[in-house]
């Protein structure tokens, strides 16, 4: 038998290391608030979030070499066969940011590319760089997603501020039986352009340059905007629908899952989707009380949390969906391998 190849000639993509970080600074709903009428309460009931980590000085890059050298450090390995990076906040337009974050963790000149797909982009990523192993190219990968979205939130708009935190969290990926404990399994990916402007970031791409050209007094924010409520009952629906595919096309029921890893968006819809599911109190994970949403570096912070902490248990079913901006979707199972994480918490 082949390394990396199960009897019948299957590879897979394995779970092989965890990282997280988060940065030193919590704001709280009561400093986020000031005097304002509407406080800590209120933000808790809608959102489910009463403090969120801030970074101050550090960038996406920044966050995701402290993250990918953790799951590194876990994964027993000095480099990976190549380098992805996830996400929706980068330092600049052009280059991207994974070649720096190879380079600053001693990886060489290994492929590194980013990939952007909304909140979900850490589930394409999963697939993408899944993908690459199975395929053979590749015999591993680190697959990192990090957001420092207190970038890119209006500092006027308190609502918006009490939502988004800024993490990153981080994987290594290894070729292995596609039986064994820790190998990912079959993907569900989707997407719906059509409703793309439900949430967005209008300034500074091509759009916004050609249209400020052809028209000078046009205006585009640089900040974030969503439908919240529009985008609520679609995130629902659709992680369901995902998750629901993903564990059936894995060969589960959804009563043998034992654990999900969701997007931390809003409490509600984490609420909402273990409704759907039928899942029982507990099956559902969630950290958004005490780290906000933390965009596409939310499954992985919460995987690595979750596994240093044993809530994660080698032998559990689990599954990750993600659901965000594009829009776009994604989910996968694995079983639980007996897997090493290291966080840290700033």
């Amino acid at each position: 038998m082949m390394p990396g190849r199960s009897a019948d000639g299957r590879r897979g993509a394995v779970l092989a290391g965890l990282g997280s970080y988060v940065p030193p600074r919590a704001l709280t709903n009561a400093q986020l608030c000031g005097n304002r009428p509407v406080g800590d309460e209120w933000i808790r009931s809608r959102i489910g979030v009463g403090s969120r980590r801030v970074a101050d000085g550090e960038a996406t890059v920044d966050l995701a070499v402290r993250a990918g050298r953790g799951a590194l450090e876990a994964a027993g390995a000095a480099s990976t066969d190549a380098v992805v990076l996830t996400t929706i906040s980068p330092d600049r337009l052009v280059p991207a940011g994974a070649p720096e974050v190879a380079a600053r963790l001693g990886c060489g000149t290994v492929p590194a590319f980013d990939l952007a797909s909304g909140c979900s982009g850490f589930l394409y990523g999963l697939g993408v760089a899944s993908s690459m192993i199975t395929s053979g190219y590749l015999d591993s990968v680190l697959l990192v997603a990090s957001d420092v979205f207190s970038a890119f939130v209006d500092p006027d708009d308190w609502l918006m501020a009490a939502i988004f935190g800024d993490g990153a969290g981080a994987v290594v990926l290894r070729a292995g039986d596609a039986d064994e404990p820790g190998a990912l399994g079959p993907f569900e990916l989707g997407s719906d352009g059509a409703q793309a402007d439900l949430l967005e970031v209008p300034g500074g791409g091509a759009r916004a340059r050609k249209r400020t050209l052809a028209a000078p007094d046009a205006r585009f924010s640089p900040y974030f905007r969503m439908d919240g409520p529009a985008v609520r009952k679609q995130a629902v629906v659709g992680m369901c629908d995902s998750v629901t595919q993903a564990v059936l096309r894995a060969g589960w029921s959804l009563d043998s899952l034992d654990s999900v890893v969701a997007h931390q968006a809003n409490q509600r819809i984490l609420d909402g989707l273990a409704a759907e599911l039928g899942l029982e109190p507990g099956r559902m994970l969630s950290h958004i009380e005490a780290y906000g949403n933390t965009a596409t570096a939310s499954v992985p912070v919460l995987l690595a949390q979750a596994a240093a902490a044993g809530r994660l248990r080698p032998g559990m079913r689990v599954a990750l969906t993600a659901y965000g901006a594009g829009l776009a979707w994604g989910s996968t199972t694995l079983v639980w391998p007996d897997v090493r994480a290291v966080t840290d918490d700033g």
